[in-house]
């Protein structure tokens, strides 16, 4: 039994050393700029509100604030779940823990360090439980009673019979052995099982638990859709240039800048046309706007409706991003980018409702973006415009409700609600550090097709488990009714003992090839 549990215990323990922290989000220090205008390096965790704080492009804001100079983009992702860059400028607020993409700004706190948003998640994530207590194995319960039993038989038996040898074969085979080493060695099967998978589970009571799930809590952005904005449309907007010719251009001008959107219009453009991009001269990054320079001796600038000169009315759709082209300083053509449904979303989707597991997508986005793509995906439940307090209180309220929630997600705003769901599900490459320690289990490929497999393993294995105890336990109740009748003597009741053990061990590892 010790062994039984010891293998379990090492085989968890390899898969956890496996899903350390892989980046860590949280700012440690700060650029105080002091009334004298000069510049010195403090914690994050000491910043004051009202204190000014400079932020140089690629660093992490390390504390709550207002712009007070300066434009950028920011990448909100790891708070917020935002796939794309948000364009921010004098007097907007920005958040400790988002990234500062391109140009210099200086922000003033508005809250001390210790109040930021992200230390804020961080305390919100540790006092986050599920409701239901964490579950006990079966077997567990059962052992105690078994050992008691055993001897009050045992006992009973020399009472009656005056044998000795029938009391120790009573002992012998009411041995519950095989009962403890069910639930072990199908967990050790199952991990091992799902690790060729490239799905990482933390503990054997989560895959137990996961058996018994009814809801499934499914982020939006880089878990149900890619995360990544492609390009949907390209837009002429002058007779004179083709759609090849805009892309062209457009593919040329972003190729020297380092901006999300201008990364996925030069890879379609690699992926779609063979031309050699042309050459651009005076470039120049334009922060919060867009980006210039020159072709031969046309001014070209590309970027959102700042760079136009009169608003150009196109009909967007809320999951639509516009990059504008404009060529001395007329509009010549626009490329539209969107953040797409995974290839297999809708078959995981499927597959999960024909298990009786209702999937629910919650989105810290808008009602319209929100509802779209629950609609692509065939997802019936959704809630929108949600921060991840409000998940939170969901899965409290489903859980409240008698209801086993798992939840998946893969940024730091997801973690209070994996660490609150009965199982929590990460995405393991993109996914960030907190969020993966937040959950039980962890997709290291981010592939949710493995999903339906995780799901149906989990089952099995219950069933497995459950199978192996009811064995055991009739299997000891038969030998005991034997050996209180001097039908089995020590010996044979040692070797009844043992071939269950063996029975269940190898009943168990059929897991390691469920497919």
């Amino acid at each position: 039994m010790t062994i039984g549990g010891f293998l379990e215990e090492y085989t968890v323990s390899k898969t956890q050393n496996e899903i350390k922290n892989l980046i860590n989000i949280t700012p440690t220090t700060a650029t105080l700029i002091k009334d004298n205008n000069t510049e010195k390096k403090i914690n994050a965790k000491d910043i004051k509100t009202n204190d000014i704080i400079k932020v140089l492009p690629g660093e992490i804001i390390p504390g709550d604030g207002i712009i007070i100079d300066g434009n950028s983009s920011i990448n909100q992702a790891a708070l917020t779940g935002e796939s794309l860059p948000v364009d921010k400028s004098t007097g907007d607020e920005v958040f400790s823990g988002t990234i500062n993409l391109y140009g210099s700004i200086i922000i003033k706190a508005t809250k001390n360090g210790e109040k930021s948003s992200v230390n804020q998640l961080i305390k919100l994530i540790e006092s986050s439980k599920p409701e239901n207590a964490k579950i006990v194995k079966a077997a567990d319960k059962w052992a105690t009673w078994i050992v008691a039993v055993a001897f009050v038989c045992s006992i009973g038996t020399w009472i009656v019979t005056h044998e000795i040898l029938r009391s120790v074969t009573v002992l012998v085979v009411f041995c519950p052995c095989a009962l403890v080493l069910a639930t072990p060695t199908a967990i050790m099967a199952a991990i091992g099982n799902l690790s060729k998978k490239g799905i990482l589970v933390k503990d054997g009571e989560s895959l137990e638990e996961l058996a018994k799930v009814n809801d499934l809590i499914l982020d939006k952005t880089g878990t149900l859709t890619c995360g990544e904005p492609e390009v949907s449309e390209i837009i002429s907007c002058n007779d004179k240039y083709s759609k090849k010719e805009i892309i062209h251009i457009l593919a040329s001008l972003e190729n020297k800048s380092e901006h999300p959107l201008a990364k996925s219009i030069v890879k379609y453009y690699k992926n779609h046309e063979n031309k050699t991009l042309k050459e651009v001269n005076d470039f120049e990054i334009i922060p919060g706007t867009g980006v210039k320079g020159k072709i031969r001796n046309d001014e070209l600038i590309a970027g959102n409706r700042k760079i136009l000169n009169k608003t150009y009315e196109t009909e967007l759709d809320d999951e639509t991003t516009a990059v504008y082209l404009c060529k001395n300083n007329q509009l010549i053509g626009a490329v539209l980018l969107s953040d797409f449904l995974r290839n297999n979303a809708v078959e995981v989707i499927l597959n999960l409702k024909a298990m009786n597991v209702t999937p629910i997508l919650m989105s810290g986005d808008n009602k319209n973006t929100t509802r779209n793509i629950a609609a692509k995906a065939g997802i019936d439940n959704y809630k929108y415009d949600c921060l991840p307090e409000d998940k939170s209180n969901y899965i409290k309220e489903l859980q409240l409700n008698d209801k086993k929630v798992a939840m998946i997600g893969d940024g730091l705003n997801d973690a209070p609600s994996l660490k609150k769901a009965n199982v929590g599900i990460s995405m393991g490459s993109i996914g960030s550090d907190i969020s993966i320690e937040a959950s039980n289990i962890t997709l290291i490929h981010d592939n949710i097709s493995d999903l339906p497999h995780l799901f149906k393993l989990s089952r099995k294995t219950l069933k497995t488990i459950n199978v192996g105890i009811v064995f055991a336990l009739i299997l000891n109740l038969i030998a005991t009714i034997l050996a209180m009748f001097d039908l089995l003597n020590p010996i044979e009741g040692a070797f009844v003992h043992n071939i269950g053990s063996v029975i269940v061990i190898i009943y168990a590892s059929s897991l390691l090839k469920y497919k």
